[in-house]
């Protein structure tokens, strides 16, 4: 796709996303995406690595399910629900996760900030990889994944329409379903949706794992009105719900907890998170205006179950609220140039109230006992970007700058709480400059340099507090933010033949921020103790890499990932890095009729895990394979469906006993992951 810049500009009030598929669950090679640049550019045409994903309606899962196999990416689980991607190496700390481009952010400790939306109400899931602090400001190292929901577009005419699917799997006794209802016409535009999930423990090699299952709804409501040729005005309502969620990779017995209680694990018996967004779409002289203001707030009952007493014994409810506006104006000047200029802001609270029963035998005192009170991030940024072409080199090159602030009113309690010293403020630049050139008329390449950073967030700084890793954790109010140095070269091949893409990175992150087992023990609690510090540097390279071929009616496909970290403070591997895999894939794609594919992913040992840092709490992971198909049948017009797929999947085949090594559990005994299941999935269009 060859569009010039400015012609870009004049579709910016018009951006509409991928089309609905029934199709598996799938990176888009040559589709538009909006988060790399803020604006719909072509994949192809972008100087860092991408990845569109588009769910399958109610076919795919949770965002972990969507992006694991992906090059580049991982996934970080602590049972079925609790699922955060992973991007080069770098965890939810480090990787902002939006929904339709809004941060959602939250402090929470336990628990997938990804899981927070159902993906049968998503249109599509973009991921970029690489600093993204641009745009998007703290968090931003590893990248930015970006959840994606139906846009309420106008049209000239009236329309009605939507999308339905439906999915059951044996493996957990799962039944999830979606429904989305668009209506439109030349000044209006409305999208409603409505998903729900309920689904069992999932079973394993090893049989039912307890305390898997879970049940989720999703509500979604869109509304834009047009005023005039120039102005409209939009709404994003949102509300997601969770019950029975538990995390049993928290499940710990021994120290820190007394032997009465049994087994300690973390649940949430509720959690739920609600958006509220109002924005302004208008043409003001050369350029397109675009502004919002925001809340959005994660609430979160958190408790720890003693196994003996057969209830719980800490009880804890937190909101994170986060109010915020953000406001970008486009326009294209110079003959070629198409600069970007934006404000945002936003501030997030907490105040957890938590009770605990710690008076031994009886443990039913009720004691309040607070992490923290009042907690408080503030966030303020500013950034320009331009994009232009140097001969046939397309170039995007921006700078921001950020002033971040955190205080609390205190930290801890008892004899070691702390309410002086915890405010801190940090001021951060970011900057980055990507260059693409086309080599053919398919293939191009591209270079990409940048400097991002992270600010702690407010766990990090005020927590002190005992955790479902088995360790007290103690916050630190003055850490410096992490800030990263970022280098990437890569070629992409588009056409009707041979697609591929590859990309060699390498990333230096100083002051990282992280948990070290100190050795020592909490006076309190009994717990082995873990503070939050700087290291002084750490390093992630890597290859990344996909490719698809046509051969005859078939169509193959490989994708691999290799990165290594190291943490050259403590000298040794970086703590809790991906291990490299390799997936192969071939099938028979088919518009209507019968298709089919099957995959196999092949997943390396893991054994440069780290011992100095770890205190030898990261053990090396086996390797593995696993091999999945589908086939189904897409129909055409069917009643009143315009469009109508039936599929049958299977997973795990093999029914292989496995984790991947990022699965929060005791050292040797994490959580097996799912063993061999079969889904069916019914979904059409109208």
């Amino acid at each position: 796709m060859n569009l010039h810049p400015c012609a870009l500009a004049l579709a910016l009030v018009g951006l509409v996303g991928v089309p609905f598929s029934s199709a598996q669950a799938e990176t888009l090679l040559n589709a538009q995406i909006v988060t790399a640049n803020g604006y719909a550019a072509d994949a192809q045409d972008t100087p860092q690595a991408v990845e569109v994903l588009q769910p399958a309606g109610a076919d795919a899962a949770l965002v972990g399910d969507l992006m694991r196999s992906k090059p580049g990416l991982a996934v970080q689980s602590d049972g079925a629900w609790g699922q955060n991607p992973v991007l080069r190496g770098l965890k939810k700390e480090s990787v902002v996760v939006m929904v339709d481009g809004l941060r959602l952010n939250s402090a929470q400790p336990q628990g997938a900030i990804a899981s927070f939306m159902d993906l049968g109400l998503l249109e599509r899931v973009e991921v970029v990889k690489g600093p993204g602090s641009v745009l998007y400001g703290s968090g931003a190292i590893g990248g930015v994944v970006n959840l994606i929901t139906p846009e309420a577009r106008f049209t000239t005419a009236d329309e009605l329409g939507g999308r339905v699917g439906a999915r059951f799997s044996s493996v957990d006794k799962g039944v999830a379903g979606a429904l989305l209802v668009q209506r439109s016409n030349a000044d209006h535009a409305l999208v409603l949706g409505v998903a729900g999930r309920d689904v069992d423990d999932y079973r394993s090699p090893d049989g039912r794992e307890a305390r898997t299952g879970y049940q989720s709804n999703t509500l979604l409501a869109k509304y834009r009105q047009r005023l005039n040729e120039d102005i409209s005005l939009r709404l994003n309502l949102q509300r997601h719900a969770d019950e029975d969620v538990w995390y049993p990779g928290s499940a710990r017995s021994g120290a820190g907890i007394p032997r009465p209680l049994g087994v300690a694990t973390i649940h949430s018996p509720k959690q739920r998170r609600e958006l509220y967004e109002v924005g302004i779409d208008a043409a003001i002289g050369e350029g397109q205006l675009s502004a919002e203001v925001y809340r959005q707030e994660v609430f979160r009952q958190i408790r720890a179950h003693a196994s003996n007493l057969g209830r719980d014994y800490v009880r804890n409810d937190v909101s994170f609220v986060t109010d915020g506006a953000r406001a970008k104006y486009m326009f294209a000047f110079g003959g070629g140039h198409l600069l970007s200029v934006g404000a945002d802001t936003w501030r997030m609270k907490g105040d957890p109230e938590r009770y605990m029963d710690n008076n031994a035998p009886l443990f039913n005192n009720n004691m309040r006992n607070d992490p923290f009170s009042r907690g408080e991030i503030e966030a303020v940024g500013v950034f320009v970007q331009d994009e232009f072409e140097l001969g046939r080199s397309r170039i995007v090159a921006g700078a921001r700058y950020d002033r971040v602030s955190g205080d609390a009113a205190q930290k801890g309690q008892g004899p070691s709480a702390q309410t002086t010293g915890l405010d801190h403020s940090d001021n951060n630049l970011s900057w980055s400059l990507g260059v693409i050139h086309p080599l053919t008329d398919s293939l191009s390449a591209y270079a990409n340099l940048g400097r991002a950073y992270r600010a702690a967030d407010m766990r990090e700084r005020f927590e002190d507090s005992a955790r479902g890793d088995g360790y007290y954790h103690v916050g630190n109010p003055q850490l410096d933010p992490e800030v990263s140095s970022s280098f990437e070269l890569g070629l992409k091949a588009a056409g009707s033949g041979l697609q591929y893409r590859l990309a060699a990175f390498y990333t230096r992150i100083d002051d990282y921020v992280a948990g070290r087992i100190t050795g020592a023990t909490h006076a309190g609690s009994g717990l082995p103790l873990k503070r939050t510090e700087n290291l002084d540097k750490v390093t992630i390279y890597g290859l990344e890499g996909s490719a698809s071929l046509p051969l005859g009616v078939f169509v193959t496909d490989a994708s691999f990932t290799w990165l290594r970290g190291k943490n050259h403070q403590d000298d040794e591997a970086l703590y809790q890095m991906p291990a490299p895999e390799l997936t192969l894939g071939i099938g028979q794609p088919a518009q209507r009729g019968f298709y089919w594919r099957a995959q196999l992913r092949a997943v390396a040992e893991q054994d440069r895990v780290a011992t100095r840092f770890s205190n030898g709490t990261e053990d090396a992971t086996a390797g593995f394979v696993t091999a999945d198909a589908e086939l189904g049948w897409r129909f055409g017009a069917l009643a009143a469906f315009d469009a109508t797929t039936l599929a049958v999947g299977v997973h795990n085949l093999a029914d292989k006993r496995y984790h991947e090594h990022l699965s929060e559990g005791v050292s040797g005994r994490e959580l097996a992951a799912p063993g061999r299941g079969i889904t069916l999935s019914l979904s059409g269009s109208f």
